[in-house]
């Protein structure tokens, strides 16, 4: 019962943290690549509520949803292994279109040095409107060189 538990949180938490990964590949190489007709419309005002790019949404939740629904019988490491895409795919709308692009009205203020980095970092890649010469593909981890440095506070 044990290493059932061990192996569904290892699911989980690998299945999270490789959504990052996963991702930063696709945002690259896909959205900015052969997805550009949907993902165009992020990088351009917004004109109501929603966008073509919101369609990677259902793209990406898709998986998730019939992982959930295969392992749901059991609650194995398949229906864990969904659940990780699911929070991956919460924890990137909070990030990205609550807190940056403020989709949703709020009044948090960054002030830790991680958020300051990753906030820093998606403004470096919507600075470029086009396809090419992105930088800054995560959402969720930014290289240290987007730290907010006191001269530019």
């Amino acid at each position: 019962m044990l290493i059932t538990i061990l192996i569904n949180i290892i699911a989980f938490i690998g299945a999270f943290a490789f959504m990052e990964a996963f991702a930063w590949f696709v945002h690259k190489y896909v959205m900015h690549g052969i997805g550009w007709f949907l993902h165009k419309s992020h990088h351009e005002p917004r004109h109501g509520k929603f966008e073509l790019n919101d369609l990677y949404a259902i793209i990406f939740a898709a998986p998730a949803i019939v992982l959930m629904y295969i392992g749901s019988p059991e609650y194995n490491y398949v229906f864990w292994i969904g659940s990780g895409i699911t929070a991956y795919g919460f924890c990137y709308f909070l990030f990205h279109d609550v807190i940056v692009h403020r989709r949703m009205k709020h009044h948090y203020k960054p002030h830790s040095k991680y958020m300051l980095r990753i906030m820093r970092a998606h403004k470096v890649h919507h600075k470029k409107m086009s396809k090419e010469e992105g930088q800054a593909f995560g959402i969720l981890f930014a290289h240290p060189k987007f730290d907010v440095k006191k001269t530019d506070e």
